[in-house]
């Protein structure tokens, strides 16, 4: 019987910009060989590992300063900006600890989240499912941007002038929320219309 693939999900991490050096591209070829890999618009390769190699597939990738994330209904990793301002002014360990909080979480359909280190939004944080930009010394919070349909829109401020520590409760509280009410495959916009945003504020508050 042939053996089955799993499909994981790769990136650089969070640093300046979606880069990999050339000994990762270089570990990726080797462990792939011929099989093809999809670069995604969310800064990850997909690619497709034999069941039984997953595991040394996955330390390999690590070894080499990759990360590894699940594929399917989960938080993706975190979106971020090129942190062209440096990576204590725009943020970069802030990014990092949302991705640590957030990514490969189980939810009821594929959430991305996109940070940007300052208002000219270079990650986008406004037409996705969450979206951070950093103001000054200060992060704002919106929820329920979009960018695919006819129905694409920018996302609701949600609160703003957030301290680190309040802005990793209010994400981590929503995304509570939304596995706990959220219906399946229903996208964050979506749940958001059907909760009311004045709610969604109160409960996790």
């Amino acid at each position: 019987m042939e053996e089955k693939n799993i499909k994981i999900a790769v990136n650089g991490g969070i640093g300046f910009g979606a880069k990999l050096t050339s000994q990762q591209l270089i570990t990726i070829a080797n462990r792939i060989g011929d099989l093809e890999l999809e670069l995604t618009t969310f800064q990850q390769l997909y690619l497709e590992i034999p069941e039984s190699q997953i595991d040394e597939a996955i330390k390999e990738f690590e070894a080499v300063g990759l990360k590894c994330y699940p594929v399917g209904n989960v938080v993706k990793s975190l979106r971020t900006c090129n942190f062209c301002k440096g990576e204590m002014e725009e943020g970069m360990p802030v990014a990092k600890e949302i991705n640590k909080r957030t990514a490969g979480k189980e939810v009821p359909f594929t959430v991305k989240i996109a940070y940007t280190g300052c208002p000219v939004g270079c990650g986008e944080p406004l037409i996705n499912d969450i979206g951070i930009m950093k103001v000054r010394d200060k992060y704002n919070l919106y929820i329920g941007g979009s960018s695919k349909g006819h129905d694409a829109k920018a996302g609701t401020l949600l609160f703003e002038n957030l301290d680190p520590e309040e802005l990793y409760q209010y994400i981590d509280r929503f995304l509570m929320k939304y596995i706990e009410l959220g219906k399946k495959r229903e996208t964050v916009s979506k749940f958001i219309k059907r909760v009311g945003l004045e709610e969604i504020k109160t409960v996790i508050k």
